[in-house]
């Protein structure tokens, strides 16, 4: 059986973390924060795959917690879900590394596809990753063999 994936929520308002919660807890492990602080705490503590995050919560800025996410574990996938949906907004979410960006109010259907979807682009991500670094291992053994050390 395969490990269910993990999924932080970070967002100020109850009902939406509530809400999310039920929508993906039959798919993933999930975890909740009302703020940024703890969430970045949460991800130094917990295993975490994948983040839905709020633009605008009190304490840092959901593009400043996105920004320290991709500093502490660049392979961490993070889905902007904001009722500030903006092309500006989205635009800086995505140059800092957000793989979506959904406005609220949002759609059931919608949330699972980008969750999905940030899931399937972690795996495939992570799949490269290992065999980047095979190949790697690979080429340090052949100089080895060779005498090119």
């Amino acid at each position: 059986m395969t490990p269910r994936g993990t999924i932080l929520i970070a967002d100020d308002d109850l009902g939406i973390r509530e809400v999310l919660q039920v929508i993906l807890q039959p798919l993933y492990d999930v975890h909740t924060t009302a703020n940024g602080e703890e969430a970045l705490r949460i991800i130094q503590s917990q295993k975490i795959d994948v983040v839905t995050l709020d633009l605008k919560m009190l304490g840092l800025s959901g593009i400043q917690v996105l920004q320290e996410i991709k500093k502490i574990k660049e392979d961490i996938e993070v889905i902007i879900i904001t009722g500030y949906g903006t092309l500006p907004n989205a635009q800086e979410a995505i140059r800092y590394g957000a793989v979506d960006f959904i406005s609220k109010p949002f759609k059931i259907a919608d949330i699972r596809a980008v969750v999905d979807k940030a899931f399937e682009r972690r795996n495939y991500n992570l799949k490269i990753k290992a065999l980047m670094q095979k190949i790697e291992d690979i080429r340090a053994s052949r100089k080895r063999e060779d005498g090119k050390v």
